[in-house]
């Protein structure tokens, strides 16, 4: 339960903001932990019908999270105790929502919890992934090391769906303005010439006929078309839901020409770096591929390591449990072998992962640069498609004439 308090400190400075408690006595007791002097605590109520839709853009974002580790990483590697990192930290962000977050956090921390502890109470910022990391760093006393990889890993991961993202607005805005472009030509445009089509009583070539019968369709039934693509649109956001829902469309993904290559390297590539981050941290092989199985995001890889988990405790190794599935190539299973008979597993999970990374870099770059011609191509073919329907038999009017 959220509560706005109004307190000053010792020194006279008037503190105003929201505490997460469970009750107001715990959020007064928080707040005296601060050394603040209280003047006022009230539970905090819905600023009104908008208060909901707005939080929406006062969340977490995972570059908020990704900054986070990295300045965790300098101040622990130079030996600034934790309560005055998260202090030094809690005051300077800019970000209101993390803001409260690290004030929760560090009352959790004051209160007797360890860094993971209050840290798992906050899921939607920090992963189950990330916890566990931050869990090793305090059982092996390497904190500092545990945070400087996370946030390397983070700062990855964070690139590598910017990436992604920068090379789906392009083609993504480029299809919407188009499809926006011929609704409105079915809807405007084409019945004004379909009218003078059908009076001159000639006869209309077949795709003729069916823009003006898609044109008819949307004019007359629209609304009926709308309601229809919106309950499916809802269905198949519930299907995706399921387990065969997810299944199903993580092996489409991977079915994709050249799509599904850049899918899967990802994947692969994820699941290596996971593997080296969490391995280096001193985290067992078996809590490694179940926090692996739980933060990568194809429902196909998750099970394959979800039963990798099985074979491993019946006394397989990794590259073991892992040649037995067509989707992870020959060299990952070679190279994960050589590391575990030398020894040197983390280093070559290193050089794998690092490997994928460019292997998705390069395809990302390549699939970007495919992308504009391809796109000329089909919306060029949709327009001349359109006009040449409408215009063609115009043209044949005008001919005889």
């Amino acid at each position: 339960m959220l509560y706005k308090y109004e307190a000053t400190t010792a020194e006279g400075e008037e503190k105003r903001g929201v505490i997460d408690a469970a009750n107001r006595d715990i959020a007064i007791a928080a707040l005296q932990r601060r050394n603040l002097i209280i003047i006022s605590v009230e539970e905090a109520k819905e600023s009104g019908f908008f208060s909901k839709p707005l939080a929406i853009f006062n969340r977490v974002k995972p570059r908020d999270v990704v900054i986070l580790s990295r300045q965790l990483s300098t101040l622990f590697e130079a030996k600034v105790p934790v309560l005055t990192s998260l202090n030094l930290l809690a005051g300077e962000t800019e970000n209101p929502a993390l803001r409260e977050k690290m004030s929760v956090l560090l009352d959790d921390i004051q209160g007797g919890s360890s860094i993971s502890e209050a840290m798992s109470k906050q899921p939607d910022v920090f992963s189950k992934f990330f916890v566990n990391m931050v869990r090793s760093g305090e059982e092996s006393g390497k904190l500092d090391e545990v945070f400087s990889y996370l946030a390397s890993y983070l700062e990855r991961n964070y690139e590598l769906a910017s990436k992604a993202r920068s090379a789906l607005i392009y083609p993504i805005f480029v299809l919407v303005a188009f499809f926006g472009v011929l609704v409105l030509m079915l809807t405007v445009i084409i019945p004004k010439l379909s009218v003078i089509l059908k009076e001159t009583g000639q006869e209309l070539p077949i795709y003729t006929k069916a823009i003006i019968a898609v044109s008819d369709l949307l004019i007359n039934y629209g609304i009926f078309v709308l309601i229809a693509l919106i309950v499916g649109a809802i269905s198949v956001w519930y299907y995706l839901r399921t387990g065969q829902g997810k299944a199903g469309f993580a092996r489409f993904q991977l079915s994709i020409p050249y799509v599904g290559v850049l899918y899967r390297k990802l994947f692969i590539g994820r699941m290596l770096d996971n593997f080296e981050t969490l391995l280096s941290s001193g985290v067992s092989v078996i809590r490694t591929l179940e926090l692996t199985a739980d933060v990568i995001d194809s429902e196909i890889f998750r099970q394959i390591l979800t039963e990798s988990i099985e074979a491993v405790k019946g006394g397989s190794s990794i590259s073991e449990s892992l040649s037995r599935y067509e989707d992870i190539p020959g060299l990952v299973v070679q190279m994960i072998r050589v590391g575990e008979e030398t020894g040197k597993l983390a280093f070559v999970l290193k050089t794998l992962s690092r490997f994928y990374k460019k292997e998705v870099d390069t395809a990302i770059e390549t699939l970007m640069s495919l992308i504009e011609p391809a796109l000329i191509i089909v919306l060029g073919l949709g327009v001349g498609l359109l006009v040449a329907g409408i215009l063609g038999p115009i043209y044949n009017i005008t001919a005889g004439i």
